[in-house]
């Protein structure tokens, strides 16, 4: 298997997300408790992107053996079938890679606290059942809660968790504030698997998937989709009023009015190859301002 096809095959492009989740966590850490550890900063992050690279190996490997199956589409059209893989070369790949995720979480969880080892197994775990087993999470009303429970909150809790394992104590409001502050990552993630199922519902019937909009309509979705956005802002609001965020964060409100004319182009057309891109959009334009104001405000105590 060569550079470039483990490259297509891990689609290694979207592994970026989740590094959002996870920076906000570390900036968390260094705000609040006044701790930053570069080395085990950086081991989480390859923790969370290895693992990442494993599932979406997985998951082409997925796409690829569904469309074997159908009669209208041909298993060549998928990037497995076009690079001409080898299945037993995917399957290593994916072992392999999943592995090394493991090695690395293990180690980390040596040098804090199995604490961390219910948060990155919990994470881990959903990762693998969402689009494994006899009914994966994704074929669900629930993948998106799920999605944006492992990413947003998983991920930010396990890099808050290894900057801070000796100083941070979880109790009913510190937890409270966790939830609140990884919100504006989370309905990123969310919001993005929200928008992908809307589109692909009519898809993902046919291959016996049935996620939120199939349960509750496109309409009632849709409204959830728009209330998921106002929520991250509305939450980055509190946190800065919590004191948990610093004050210069409020400057990444300017972001909203172009992610709300990016939702108003989504909820008045759901189209994959075109207004969805409206959504990945949103998933960069929320969290970088956040972080970036963050970093600032954090730094210069603003």
């Amino acid at each position: 298997m060569t550079l470039k096809q483990y490259i297509l095959l891990s689609q290694m492009e979207y592994a970026t997300t989740s590094f959002f989740p996870g920076f906000m966590g570390i900036l968390y850490a260094w705000y609040n408790y006044g701790t930053f550890r570069l080395g085990f900063s950086i081991l989480g992050l390859l923790t969370v992107v290895i693992f990442y690279l494993a599932i979406g190996i997985r998951d082409t490997y997925l796409d690829y053996d569904i469309t074997d199956h159908k009669n209208t589409d041909s298993p060549q059209e998928v990037m497995v079938g076009k690079e001409s893989i080898p299945l037993k070369n995917i399957r290593l790949a994916y072992y392999l890679t999943g592995g090394v995720a493991l090695a690395i979480g293990l180690f980390l969880v040596l040098q804090t606290s199995l604490i961390l080892f219910y948060i990155g197994f919990g994470g881990m775990l959903i990762g693998i059942l969402y689009t494994f087993g006899p009914l994966p999470i994704s074929s669900t009303p629930f993948g998106d809660f799920f999605i944006g429970l492992a990413m947003g909150f998983g991920i930010f809790t396990a890099m808050l968790y290894v900057n801070a394992f000796d100083v941070i104590q979880f109790d009913w409001l510190s937890i409270t504030l966790l939830i609140v502050a990884s919100i504006p990552t989370a309905i990123t993630v969310m919001s993005v698997s929200l928008a992908n199922n809307i589109c692909d519902l009519e898809e993902d019937i046919e291959d016996g998937r049935f996620t939120l909009p199939y349960h509750i309509g496109i309409d009632k979705e849709l409204v959830i989709f728009k209330s998921f956005y106002y929520a991250g802002y509305i939450a980055i609001i509190f946190s800065v009023i919590f004191g948990t965020f610093p004050r210069l964060v409020t400057l990444s409100l300017l972001t909203f009015p172009y992610v709300l004319k990016n939702i108003r182009i989504f909820m008045n057309e759901q189209d994959k190859k075109t207004t969805f891109l409206t959504t990945i959009y949103n998933s960069i334009v929320i969290p970088i301002p956040l972080i970036l104001t963050f970093f600032i405000g954090a730094w210069l105590d603003l």
